[in-house]
C-alpha cells in the first residue's frame, strides 16, 4: 500500500510506548461517552466559558453559568480533564489546546455535528451493514436502500449536518479547481451527481459563457433547482435526471468537461469502474474528465488521514453499504480499467482534495 510521505512514516513503526498504547485502547473503549461529553461541553457553552475566562473557573461557577446542577457540571468537567479538553489548576478550570481546538475548529465542529446528527444511531448497525454490505444503520430515519433517495426526507436538523459536512470539504477546493478545469475554456460542462448546485453556479459566475447541466437523481434536481433560484447565471444550469445505478444508462453527449466531486466515493469500485466507462463512452476525444476526491493515502497530516479513513465507515453504515473515501491507487485503477487515462493529478487543493484529469485512452493505451 503506496501513502504519501508523512503517512507511511507515520503508520510504518509503532510510535507508541506499552502505557501510552494502554491508555489509547482505554480511550477507544469509552469512546461513545468521551464524544458525547465533549460535544456537550460545547453545546453547554463551557468551554466557550473557560477560554473567555482570564483565571479559569470554579466547579460552582461552571455550574451557575451554564445552568447546570452541581452534579452535571461536576461529572462534565472531570470527565473533560480526563479526556484532555480542560486542565485544572489549583482548584479552577481551564481550556487546553486540545478543548481550543474542539471549540474552535470549523473542521471540527462539522465533524462533530455530522457525527451526532447524522450517524450516531446508525453506528449501532456498523457490524450488520458490513456483513450485509447494506446501509442497515440508516433504518433509523427511514427504509431507502441508500441514504440519497431519502437525503429530501431526512429530519431538519440531519439535513442541515449533511450539508454542512458535504459543503464545508468540497466549498474549499472550489476556487483552485476553477482555475484549472477553466484553463480549458469548457463552454459546456456535464456536472454529475451535482447535489444543490453549488458547483454549477461557481462555474457560472466564473465564466458568463459556460452553460452547465447537472446529472443526478430526480429529488435531488428538484432541492437543485431550489437552491439555484435567483441565483447569477440560474438560466445557464440545467438538469439531467438520472439513476446513476442503472448500469444500462447513457450518458449525455456534447459536453467539453465532465465534473464529478466528491461523487464516486458514493460507489463501490464496480459501480464507479460503470459509471466512469458510460462517461467515457459520451466523450469525444477532446474531452476532459475531472475527478475531484479527498483521497486518504494523498494527505499532508496524519489527521486528515484519521477523518477520511473513519468518513469510510459512514458510506459502509448509512450511505450506501459499499463505497469508501478512496485509496488512490484503487481511484486510478477504476479509471483506467474504464477506458480512461488519469493525465495529471493536482493535490492539495483546499482540505486535501485531489483532482485527477482524466482523457479517454486511444486503442493502443487499451
Amino acid at each position: 500500500m503506496k501513502l504519501f510521505p508523512a503517512l507511511d512514516k507515520k503508520y510504518s513503526a509503532e510510535s507508541r510506548t506499552a502505557l501510552d498504547a494502554l491508555r489509547a485502547a482505554h480511550e477507544i473503549s469509552f469512546g461513545p461517552i468521551v464524544f458525547q461529553v465533549s460535544r456537550l461541553m460545547v453545546k453547554f457553552g463551557i468551554l466557550r466559558m473557560l477560554l473567555d475566562s482570564e483565571k479559569g473557573m470554579s466547579l460552582e461557577d461552571v455550574a451557575a453559568k451554564a445552568g447546570l446542577s452541581r452534579y452535571a457540571a461536576q461529572v462534565l468537567l472531570e470527565s473533560s480533564l480526563t479526556i484532555g479538553t480542560v486542565l485544572c489548576r489549583e482548584g479552577r478550570f481551564e481550556i487546553s489546546k486540545t478543548g481550543w481546538f474542539l471549540l474552535n475548529d470549523p473542521l471540527v465542529r462539522v465533524n462533530t455535528d455530522f457525527n451526532h446528527d447524522v450517524n450516531y444511531l446508525g453506528w449501532f448497525k456498523l457490524e450488520e451493514a458490513l456483513l450485509n454490505a447494506k446501509p442497515d444503520g440508516l433504518g433509523v430515519f427511514g427504509s431507502w436502500s441508500t441514504i440519497y433517495e431519502g437525503l429530501s426526507s431526512l429530519p431538519e436538523k440531519v439535513q442541515q449536518s449533511w450539508f454542512a459536512f458535504d459543503h464545508y470539504y468540497s466549498d474549499s477546493s472550489f476556487a483552485e479547481a476553477l482555475e484549472i478545469v477553466f484553463a480549458h475554456k469548457p463552454k459546456r460542462l456535464l456536472d454529475v451527481g451535482g447535489n444543490t448546485g453549488r458547483w454549477a453556479m461557481q462555474c457560472t459566475a466564473h465564466d458568463p459563457d459556460v452553460k452547465v447541466t447537472v446529472m443526478d437523481l430526480p429529488q435531488q434536481l428538484e432541492l437543485m433547482q431550489r437552491h439555484i433560484a435567483g441565483s447569477e447565471g440560474e438560466s445557464r444550469i440545467d438538469g439531467h435526471a438520472a439513476d446513476l445505478l442503472d448500469h444500462s444508462l447513457t450518458f449525455p453527449e456534447g459536453y467539453d468537461a465532465v465534473w464529478m466531486s466528491q461523487f464516486l466515493d458514493c460507489f463501490s469500485e464496480e459501480e464507479a469502474t460503470s459509471i466512469l466507462a458510460r462517461a467515457a463512452a459520451s466523450m469525444s476525444d477532446s474531452s476532459v474528465l475531472y475527478i475531484m476526491e479527498t483521497c486518504w493515502d494523498r494527505q499532508k497530516f496524519d489527521a486528515a488521514a484519521f477523518c477520511l479513513a473513519q468518513i469510510s465507515l459512514y458510506f459502509t453504515a448509512m450511505a450506501n453499504g459499499n463505497s469508501k473515501m478512496y485509496h488512490s491507487d484503487d481511484l486510478l485503477r477504476c479509471i483506467r480499467e474504464a477506458g480512461l487515462k488519469a493525465v495529471h493529478i493536482h493535490d492539495g487543493l483546499g482540505k486535501g482534495h485531489s483532482l485527477i484529469i482524466c482523457r479517454k485512452s486511444t486503442d493502443a493505451e487499451r
